[in-house]
């Protein structure tokens, strides 16, 4: 398939996500967002009112002709139906995170998408941004030299300190790693490259949670999944990482990301961020030291992966945050569970290229002018 820029864009699902995505998207020059739809159409006439789009109804958003990429900012369980429907509809699709409820809705949509000639992508795109871009970079100059090990840690106390609306947390296609631990094991998927096989533990430490949260304060949710989740990845590489993703800490003081290579420690950045800090410390240093970061979009830049997939698209390359490592890191995730299940390793059945990097420097865009 072949796509001029800028790409148009399709919004569907006009949720608190959607209005960073349309901002971010206003400032790069490789795609416009013209158009959005929600199950509440409601939503969408608001939206489109502060934004300048066209609010259309689902149907009538897969079927217009101005529009080359849907953008779905839906709720996990509804990625599967909506990114079906874009493609059945001719449309390339980009998802939020997961790419869908399950390994098997994913690879569905994989598997549409290659029939009908379509591109996928999926976030996070954080990866993309100036601290693991940097990070990478870095990495693959030898700065701490060959890979090791990797440690990751999302550590919170849940969703219903915070969120207006956390029961979904708790529910299937929710849980710690699905919901977070995508963002951290793409990054490390990035860093490392694809996984060959998991295995790891999990539990749900309380059956039921009370919301602290307004508008919904005293409201109890019950438990559907594990709530502290820990995965251990075998790389191709021969690289081992840990994974730990929980809602059930109170407080931790563990980094979120280290890298342990032949002669060196990188600790890397909040994966759900775009920018730094990145450290490092050498079998010669006596404390860490900042790196400087090397790439532009350091702040929430939500959208650059859309963008890439757009450019990537005309020039007729492979795009970064594409649907196979979406598809891979989605696998990765479910076989952690079921290896808890089971009491065993999990061979996984997907694998990815390792994306490659931006160019490096920064730009208004997501390639230089």
């Amino acid at each position: 398939m072949t796509m001029e820029l800028p790409a148009r864009i399709g919004l569907v699902g006009c949720g608190i996500i959607s209005s960073r995505y349309i901002e971010v998207i206003a400032e790069l020059p490789e795609i416009e967002i013209v158009a959005c739809a929600d199950a509440i159409h409601a939503a969408a006439e608001a939206q489109a009112q502060k934004y300048g789009l066209a609010a259309l109804s689902l149907d009538d958003l897969y079927a217009a002709q101005n529009i080359d990429i849907v953008l779905n900012l839906t709720p996990p369980p509804a990625h599967y139906s909506v990114g079906k429907a874009a493609l059945e509809a001719g449309k390339a699709v980009y998802s939020e995170k997961p790419l869908a409820a399950t390994f098997a809705e994913g690879k569905a949509l994989l598997e549409l998408a290659s029939q009908k000639n379509l591109r996928i992508g999926c976030a996070p795109d954080t990866f993309l941004g100036a601290g693991h871009q940097s990070a990478r970079l870095y990495l693959d100059e030898g700065i701490v030299g060959a890979p090791v090990a990797a440690n990751a840690f999302m550590m919170s106390r849940g969703h219903e300190y915070w969120h207006a609306n956390p029961a979904f947390f708790y529910k299937p296609g929710g849980g710690p790693m699905l919901d977070m631990g995508v963002y951290y094991i793409t990054a490390l998927v990035h860093l490392l490259g694809p996984v060959s096989r998991v295995t790891g533990s999990a539990r749900a430490t309380w059956s039921q949670r009370t919301i602290h949260s307004e508008p919904r304060r005293g409201e109890i949710i019950d438990v559907e999944v594990p709530t502290y989740v820990t995965g251990v990845l075998d790389f191709e590489s021969g690289a081992v990482g840990t994974v730990i993703t929980t809602f059930d800490t109170q407080a931790s003081a563990l980094p979120r990301i280290e890298l342990y290579g032949a002669t060196g420690t990188l600790n890397l950045p909040d994966p759900n961020t775009f920018g730094g800090p990145l450290q490092i410390r050498t079998h010669a240093d006596d404390s860490w030291k900042d790196l400087p970061l090397r790439f532009g979009h350091a702040g929430n830049s939500r959208g650059i992966g859309p963008a890439d997939m757009a450019v990537s698209t005309n020039e007729g390359v492979q795009h970064r945050a594409t649907g196979e490592m979406a598809l891979h890191v989605l696998e990765i995730m479910e076989a952690i569970h079921v290896a808890s299940e089971t009491g065993r390793h999990v061979d996984l059945t997907t694998r990815c290229e390792r994306p490659q990097p931006l160019p490096e420097g920064e730009y208004a865009g997501v390639r230089p002018a």
